[in-house]
């Protein structure tokens, strides 16, 4: 773990997933390794931590896709939202990510969770962002990074949030 400046409730916090190898063949969790050490310093902001590997079946279902490697990554310091999505974008990019349709399986995934207390409706991103208290997927990795997280909207902490979800598939990544 590497500590930046700044105000620690000001982080940011973007969940990172994968379930195609990447542009070079890699897989999916070493695109995910990679991708995570890529997010060090863009957009002037500094990597703090990032969160286990995990494996986790597709959402929704798709019985002909494989499962995910999510994790997630906390940045701390200020970055212009609309900018950052665009940096994140260009990573994914470089990685291979083709969007054919909806929840297609990917080389490389990333979303902006949250941006500290930033509540933003758009234009893109909406922040936080509006499917993360759905997805268990991502708030496991944010509640290891970020175990007094509160939601900029309901209030909630990430254990609450998580308390309330149903099951869903998920393993440490190299677990089979």
């Amino acid at each position: 773990m590497r500590h930046g400046m700044g105000d620690p409730a000001g982080d940011t916090i973007i969940a990172i997933g994968a379930n195609l190898p990447g542009a070079d063949g890699a897989a999916p969790l070493a695109s995910c390794r990679a991708a995570a050490a890529a997010l060090d310093g863009v957009c002037g902001l500094s990597l703090v931590a990032t969160s286990s590997w995990w494996e986790t079946a597709p959402e929704p279902p798709a019985p002909e896709s494989p499962w995910y490697v999510n994790g997630a990554a906390r940045l701390r310091g200020e970055a212009d939202p609309a900018g950052l999505l665009a940096a994140l974008q260009a990573i994914e990019n470089a990685a291979g990510r083709v969007r054919p349709y909806p929840n297609a399986p990917r080389t490389l995934d990333l979303d902006i969770i949250a941006m500290g207390r930033l509540v933003r409706a758009g234009p893109d991103p909406v922040i936080p962002h509006p499917r993360a208290h759905l997805r268990r997927f991502v708030l496991v990795p944010l509640a290891e990074l970020w175990p007094g997280w509160t939601h900029p909207v309901s209030g909630l902490t990430v254990r609450a949030i998580l308390d309330s979800l149903p099951p869903a598939p998920m393993r440490a990544a190299g677990e089979a």
